[in-house]
């Protein structure tokens, strides 16, 4: 019985780790894609009704201000500048440290 159980240990332990850092990449890519959701919303208020709404965007980093509830603990956001009216790909760091890019609209 304890070298089943060793041998399943064995196998399990490597599919666990896989999974964590699985997990970890989808959680990184689905807060990366909320951000690049919230830029292109900020960037059509701020566009479209003026310059009361919504946020400036001139780096990268301002984007995480738009996301509904502030970045997450344990994120970054990697600086970039942005100029107004043009998209540059960001970079989100999450924990792992995994990471995924994202597309930042500029605004003023």
């Amino acid at each position: 019985v304890i070298v089943i159980v060793g041998i399943m240990a064995a196998v399990a332990i490597p599919r666990y780790t896989s999974l964590t850092g699985d997990a970890q990449q989808a959680s990184v890519s689905g807060i990366a894609g909320a951000l690049a959701s919230a830029s292109a919303m900020n960037y059509a208020l701020r566009t479209g009704m003026g310059t009361t709404k919504g946020a400036a965007v001139v780096n990268c980093t301002d984007i995480g201000t738009a996301l509904q509830g502030g970045l997450p603990t344990d994120y970054t956001i990697t600086s970039a500048a942005i100029a107004a009216d043009a998209t540059v790909a960001c970079v989100l760091t999450g924990p792992g440290p995994k990471t995924a890019t994202f597309s930042g609209q500029g605004v003023l």
